[in-house]
Parts: structure tokens; sequence; C-alpha cells
């Protein structure tokens, strides 16, 4: 029996030297492909990614494109058309890889409504910049005409900024099931999954702009697929404590306390490495297999070689 595993992919990951063209991002998830064409010869595999730079030009388009008679899609409406773009680019990075091989690949992008709780604190606090950078005066001037929440972000100008509700469920779970036990790679939850939520009285389900953490989303996924490992794939090959200080030191393997040990004490940043580090942790402590590290280390990570491994 091959064991399953999630993999969160990050959404700069297609983007490491600034790649903007769709042709130069699908260069970047070649690479990606080989390696998902490797592990699945030992592995059940899905995989979760990543939707920042993508989205944000997709919102940047749809802003400056609009008029009267085509406005603007809503923001869960991007996060469905970046899950097809980035799905179709890692698809065909996954299949090209297989055909190199003399192999044929069973692949498929699953389009993924991701529910929130529409009573989440977050959604009276949204705090996730998204989109392009505006003057205060032109963020201000915006957020009046369209109903914007708008803030400064880090000295780089003011942006628009959206809830981040965690995730309850999957909507295609049972599907995504199937799939991987009939051999399938399944690429799923792209982007955090497109926020929706249950009405109360029908259960119908509704879209609902916001921004669900990829990470989070992914573990969700490896919960209810029941996974026996999930991996944040990153830009570091582990987690640091004191990261960038002469005090600096790696985190190999450790147990899920530890981490809530080193939270207590203010050692992740939010916007960086504190959601990864959530989001394996968690899943240890539901008895799975936690994994951050990089892309280059990623496979010796899964032999227990390298990387950070959470615990129970």
């Amino acid at each position: 029996m091959k064991k399953r595993i999630v993999l969160a992919l990050g959404g700069n990951a297609l983007q490491k030297n600034g790649e903007s063209t769709a042709e130069a991002q699908k260069k970047v998830a070649e690479s990606v492909g080989e390696i998902v064409a490797e592990l699945a010869q030992k592995y059940e595999v899905i995989l979760a990614h990543g939707n920042g730079p993508q989205v944000g030009n997709i919102l940047i388009h749809e802003e400056n494109a609009a008029t009267e008679k085509a406005p603007a899609m809503p923001l869960e409406t991007a996060v469905a058309m970046s899950q097809g773009q980035i799905g179709y680019w890692l698809s065909q990075a996954i299949n090209n890889a297989f055909i190199a091989r003399g192999k044929n690949a069973k692949v498929v992008t699953v389009v993924s409504q991701v529910v929130v709780d529409k009573e989440d604190p977050a959604f009276k606090n949204p705090s996730k910049p998204i989109g392009q950078f505006y003057t205060e005066a032109e963020a201000k001037k915006i957020a009046k005409e369209r109903n914007w929440t708008v803030k400064e972000d880090a000295g780089r100008g003011w942006r628009r900024v959206v809830p981040s509700p965690k995730p309850v469920d999957i909507v295609e779970k049972n599907s995504i099931i199937e799939m991987v036990e009939d051999g399938i790679i399944v690429i799923a939850a792209g982007g955090g999954g497109i926020p929706v939520y249950r009405t109360k009285v029908l259960k119908r389900l509704k879209g609902i702009d916001a921004v669900i953490d990829k990470d989070f989303a992914a573990e969700k996924l490896a919960e209810l697929t029941k996974a026996d490992v999930f991996v944040s794939v990153t830009a570091v090959p582990n987690v640091f404590i004191n990261y960038g200080l002469p005090t600096q030191e790696k985190l190999e393997t450790v147990k899920a306390k530890e981490i809530d040990n080193y939270k207590k004490y203010g050692y992740f940043k939010a916007g960086s490495m504190l959601p990864k580090v959530e989001a394996a942790s968690e899943f240890a402590r539901r008895g799975g297999i936690g994994i951050i590290t990089d892309i280059d280390n990623l496979k010796d990570a899964l032999d227990g070689k390298a990387g950070t491994i959470i615990i129970k």
C-alpha cells in the first residue's frame, strides 16, 4: 500500500525569479511536474497550491478593465479562475513528465469549494492584503466607491484587505478520495479553495469574498482524505528559530507541543512561517506526520532525512 501525501506548494513557487508570463511560470512548473511524477511511483499524491501572485494579477486585470457592461468579477470567482490557471499549468507539467518516462499520467485538477463559517471572527477583522498597491488617497477613494476595507501594507503602499477565515469542510472531498483511490494524482484546494458558506435553512452553497490560507486548506484536505503525511513546501529547507540572526537554529524532528511553545514566545511571523507550522503541527496532533521543507529537500524529507518533521 502506498502512503498518501498532501503537498502544499506556495503560490510563489511558480515565480521564483519574478516570472510573470504564463509561459515563464509553466516553465517553472516543469520542475514540479518532474518531482510529482517521481513521487507518484512511491506515494498517492494530492497537490495543493497557493495563488497569491496569480490571483493578485487577475484582480488587477479585472479592476483595470472593468466597464459597466463587463464589471470586474468578485474575489471568490477570481480564486476559481486562478485554480483553473495554475491547475492547468501543473497538470500539463505532470503529464509531460510522465510522457518523458514512457508512461501515461492520470492527473485531474479539481476546482474546489472550501466551506467556511460565515460567523468566523475573521469576517469582522479583514486582514489579508490582496491586489495592487495604491497611494493613501487613491485607496480611500476606491474603498468608498467599492465598499472595500483598505490598510497600509508594510510601508509599501495601501492595499485592499479581506477576511481570511479558517476552512471547515471541502465540498468535493468524496470525489477527491475516489479519484486518489483510483490512482489519480489530484490537484485540489488551490489558493486555499473558493470560499463558500452554507445557508442556514436550505444548506445551499454560496460564495463569499475572502481568502483562505493555503496551508490551512491543504491541512484540512489532508485530514479529510486521511493522508499519512502533510508537507508544506516553502522557500527554506527547515523551520528556524531566530531566523536570520547569529543565534539561528534549525528545527529537525520536533513534537507538536514544542511548536506550541515556540509560538507562545513569538518565534514565527504571522505572514510567513506561522500558518505553516500551525497547519503541520495540527496535522501531527491528529496522528499524521507534518513536514516543512523546500522543494529541493522534499524527497529526503519524506524519507525522514531532511526538513522539519513534526510529530505528535
